[in-house]
């Protein structure tokens, strides 16, 4: 890869890390491309030449956060171990929503308010992803390495599960008297979400994650 290569990946990084955190501040409506320009310490017009205006690059932030989500349970095969495979998309998931807790909420205000900028992302990317990935599902299931669930009930149940603990992160830490989750707690979490939802499939905990 060229200097020149890397350069540009480094300013559109940037563009989308500033871009994130305003709106997720104000949502897309009250974003704007020269407050992002300014917390990413670039003019403006390098906003506009890399991704043309505010709408393509709201889009962008939203189609990168839904695929740093799905990273891992992307490589998974029908040959792999459904139990290795679904806890660490468990934990990983969990992990990310915590770490990044901006990143779930824009996407799910931006789901709950009709997701009429992701219509495109919807169909033409994550819905092919979220069909492949039943598939695999289906495969284990014909394999007898799990029991018959239903696969899109699965994917969705966790989806919903770890990114509560981002998008009602308030609710969380206020109902169990914390002001954060720690590594104890964040494993703790992870334990139970892993163990109900792979108990419900049939599936033994994988020994690494005992």
């Amino acid at each position: 890869m060229s200097k020149r290569q890397v350069n540009r990946d480094e300013v559109r990084l940037r563009i989308l890390d500033a871009a994130e955190i305003e709106f997720g501040l104000k949502g897309y409506s009250g974003a704007s491309l020269q407050h992002i320009a300014e917390q990413a310490n670039l003019p403006k017009a390098n906003i506009v030449y890399y991704f043309e205006s505010k709408l393509n690059l709201y889009k962008t932030v939203l189609n990168r956060i839904a695929t740093i989500w799905n990273d891992v349970f992307d490589k998974a095969t029908i040959e792999d171990d459904p139990a290795v495979v679904l806890d660490k998309f468990i934990r990983t998931k969990l992990i990310q929503s915590i770490e990044r807790p901006r990143s779930s909420r824009i996407f799910a205000m931006e789901v709950i308010q009709g997701a009429h900028h992701l219509d495109d992302f919807l169909t033409d990317s994550l819905r092919p992803w979220f069909q492949g990935r039943v598939k695999v599902i289906e495969g284990w299931i014909e394999q007898g390495k799990m029991k018959a669930v239903d696969p899109a009930s699965l994917i969705f149940m966790i989806w919903s599960t770890t990114q509560h603990y981002a998008d009602f992160e308030s609710q969380v830490l206020a109902l169990t008297n914390q002001s954060c989750l720690d590594d104890v707690g964040l494993k703790r979490i992870g334990d139970t979400i892993s163990h109900i939802i792979l108990t419900g499939c049939g599936l033994d905990m994988p020994p690494e994650a005992v």
